[in-house]
């Protein structure tokens, strides 16, 4: 269903592939921005990229459960982090890497950002995936 591509001619990409090829006729979900709020609406890890990055990668697993699919998945992330530092970018970078999204691994872009919608968010991530049929 999925068919995780590295291309030979450009430099080896650490922990997600150059491009993801999904065949016609699959269901695709395109999910909103994933924050690091909690049930109630609250902030999760003021001030911590690192535990705001755990907190979104919980909501993104939630969104995906929601529309019968999982971090398996996912075929491009796009991780926003508050941050003009690639150290603070990184380890954001290590909670997605460790999460499992790169076991496909899927496509991503990684930026730092000036600034996200909620007061003190620090970290974003949307997502496509497809949605496999049951039994797959």
């Amino acid at each position: 269903m999925i068919r995780r591509v590295t291309v030979p001619g450009l430099f080896p990409p650490p922990a997600y592939s150059h491009a993801s090829v999904v065949e016609a006729g699959t269901r695709l979900a395109f999910l909103a921005g994933s924050v690091p709020l909690d049930e109630r609406g609250e902030l999760v890890g003021p001030g911590d990229p690192v535990a705001q990055a755990g907190q979104v990668i919980a909501n993104l697993r939630e969104q995906l459960r929601a529309v019968g699919s999982d971090l398996e998945h996912v075929l491009v992330t796009e991780v926003y982090v508050v941050s003009d530092q690639p150290s603070v970018l990184s380890s954001v970078w290590e909670v997605v890497e460790a999460s499992g999204l790169s076991k496909g691994p899927h496509s991503s872009t990684l930026l730092g950002v000036a600034c996200l919608g909620y007061t003190g968010q620090l970290v974003e991530i949307t997502a496509t995936a497809a949605v496999p049929e049951a039994g797959e």
